[in-house]
C-alpha cells in the first residue's frame, strides 16, 4: 500500500499568485499565504487566530451582520462553493474590490474549513466614473456590480434598466472600461435628443448627394462604433422604422449609409438604456418584440438610490469634493443634514442628490450644510415606488404572454420561437421553466446540451 506524500499546506497555498485564506467555522484564520498577509498588512506572526472579518472588512462582526452576502455562512450552510463580490480594505485602509470565490476544504479528521481565494477587480479610482455614481458598497449595489461585471466580461447585447438619474450611463462607461473591447470606441447615441427626419442618418451615416442636401460624406454612430461598443441612451424613443433597420444590422453586421447603395460591414457591440417599460411598449405595438429580445441578450437593473442608502454619505461626500465653490472652501454635511438626506427615498436618484447638495452648498455662507439647506420634494416618492413595483410584475406578465402566445403559434416547436425572439435555445428553457410554461403547445424536451 503506497504511504501519502507529506504536503505542506502552507507552502501549496503559498504558491496561490493572489491572496488565499483558510477560516475555520468560527471565522478564525488557520493559515493564510503571503498575497493575503501583504495585502492586509498582517505580520506573519499575527496572521493565525485572527477573524477574518476583522483583516479583510475593518468589522468586529462577521458581514453577514452587515447585511452582506457572506461567504462563510454560505458555504458551511450547503457545504458548496460560493461566489461573492465584497469590499475589503487593503492594508493603508482603503476600500477594494474583490472577487471571492470560498469553497469547502476538509481536514483529515473530518474538520470543516472554508477556503476563499480573493480576486482583486480594477483600483477603485478606476470603477468611479467622472461624478463618482458607479461608487458603493451596499448589498445591492455589489450585487447589481458583480452582475455588471460578469456581463461586460461577454460580447453579449447588454439592456441597462431603472429610474431615472441611477447612472446609467456611468453603467455604459464601466461595462466599456472592463470589457475585450475596452481599447475600442465607445459611441454614444442619446435618442432622445435626436430629431425624427434626423434618426436614420444620426445612425448610419449619409453619402454624399446633391438631392438631398448633403455637401459631403457623413459616418453615422453604428459606423463609427465598429469593433468597439455602441450605446444607445433611453432606446425607447427610438421610432418603429429605425428599429428594423437597427435590427437587420445587428443580425447581419451591415448597413447601408442613407442616400448610398454600397453595403458595409460593423462589428458593433450594444449596449442600450431605458427608464421605461419596454415589454409594455411591445404589447402596445411601440416597440418590436424582435428588437427588444436582440438587445436583451443580459438585462442588468440597476438599483434605486433609496435600495443603497448606506451608500449615501460615500456619494455625498465624493460629489462635494467635486464640486467648485466660491473662495475655494469645501462643503461638508453636518450629522443632522447627513439624517435628513437617509430619511428621504430620492424619487430622482444620483442625479437628484447631486442638485440637492449643489443648491445647498450655493446656500452655505460657511462651508458647513446644515438640515435647513436643504431642500428635498417630498410629494412624488411614494407613488413612483408603488408605479415601479407595478411595472415590475407587468414586465414577467407580459414576458410570460407573450411567450406562451408564440409556443401557441408555433404548435410548441421551441426552436422557431427561440428564433423569433432572438435568444438560444436554452435561454428559452430557462424561461420556461422560470414561468412555468413547459407544457404549451407540447411536453418540455429535456434541457439542451450546455456544450
Amino acid at each position: 500500500m503506497n504511504k501519502k506524500p507529506f504536503i505542506d499546506l502552507q507552502s501549496i497555498i503559498d504558491a496561490q499568485d493572489n491572496p488565499f485564506v483558510l477560516i475555520d467555522e468560527h471565522y478564525n484564520i488557520v493559515c493564510a499565504n503571503k498575497a493575503y498577509r501583504n495585502t492586509y498588512g498582517v505580520p506573519d506572526e499575527e496572521i493565525v487566530g485572527r477573524k477574518c472579518h476583522q483583516v479583510s472588512h475593518l468589522s468586529d462582526v462577521p458581514c453577514h451582520l452587515n447585511g452582506e452576502d457572506c461567504p462563510h455562512k454560505q458555504v458551511f450552510a450547503t457545504n458548496r462553493p460560493h461566489e461573492v463580490m465584497h469590499v475589503h480594505y487593503d492594508r493603508h485602509g482603503r476600500p477594494d474590490r474583490v472577487q471571492i470565490k470560498g469553497s469547502p476544504v476538509l481536514g483529515e479528521s473530518g474538520e470543516r474549513y472554508l477556503g476563499e481565494a480573493i480576486f482583486r477587480l480594477q483600483q477603485s479610482n478606476d470603477l468611479d466614473c467622472s461624478e463618482q455614481g458607479i461608487m458603493g458598497k451596499s448589498p445591492a449595489f455589489l450585487a447589481f456590480l458583480e452582475q455588471l461585471t460578469r456581463a461586460a466580461e461577454t460580447d453579449a447585447s447588454i439592456l441597462l434598466t431603472g429610474e431615472i438619474g441611477v447612472g446609467k450611463d456611468l453603467a455604459a462607461q464601466y461595462i466599456h472600461k472592463s470589457s475585450p473591447r475596452r481599447g475600442m470606441p465607445l459611441v454614444h447615441l442619446a435618442c432622445s435628443n435626436i430629431r425624427m427626419e434626423d434618426f436614420e442618418s444620426e445612425l448610419f451615416g449619409q453619402e454624399m448627394s446633391s438631392s438631398n442636401g448633403c455637401a459631403g460624406r457623413r459616418f453615422g454612430r453604428f459606423e463609427s462604433a465598429d469593433e468597439g461598443i455602441l450605446f444607445i441612451d433611453e432606446i425607447a424613443d427610438m421610432p418603429l422604422a429605425i428599429q428594423g433597420r437597427l435590427l437587420h444590422s445587428l443580425q447581419t453586421g451591415t448597413y447601408r449609409r442613407t442616400g448610398g447603395t454600397e453595403t458595409l460591414r460593423a462589428n458593433v457591440r450594444l449596449v442600450t438604456c431605458t427608464a421605461r417599460n419596454l415589454l409594455a411598449m411591445v404589447e402596445q405595438g411601440r416597440f418590436r418584440a424582435d428588437l427588444y429580445y436582440r438587445i436583451a441578450g443580459i438585462k442588468v437593473d440597476i438599483p434605486p438610490l433609496r435600495d443603497r442608502k448606506s451608500d449615501i454619505p460615500a456619494l455625498a461626500d465624493a460629489l462635494l469634493r467635486r464640486m467648485e465653490y466660491p473662495g475655494g472652501h469645501r462643503c461638508t454635511l453636518s450629522e443632522s443634514a447627513l439624517q435628513k438626506l437617509l430619511a428621504y427615498n430620492f424619487p430622482g436618484n444620483i442625479h437628484e442628490l447631486r442638485n440637492i447638495l449643489q443648491q445647498a452648498a450655493t446656500r452655505s455662507s460657511n462651508g458647513l450644510i446644515t438640515p435647513e439647506l436643504i431642500s428635498l420634494d417630498t410629494g412624488t416618492v411614494y407613488q413612483q415606488r408603488r408605479q415601479q413595483d407595478t411595472e415590475t410584475v407587468s414586465i414577467r406578465d407580459m414576458e410570460a404572454r407573450h411567450i406562451a402566445d408564440l409556443l401557441t403559434r408555433h404548435r410548441g416547436h421551441r426552436r422557431k420561437v427561440a428564433e423569433e425572439l432572438g435568444i438560444s435555445e436554452r435561454t428559452l428553457y430557462r424561461k420556461l421553466i422560470r414561468y412555468d410554461l413547459g407544457n404549451i403547445g407540447r411536453e418540455a424536451p429535456p434541457p439542451p446540451d450546455s456544450r
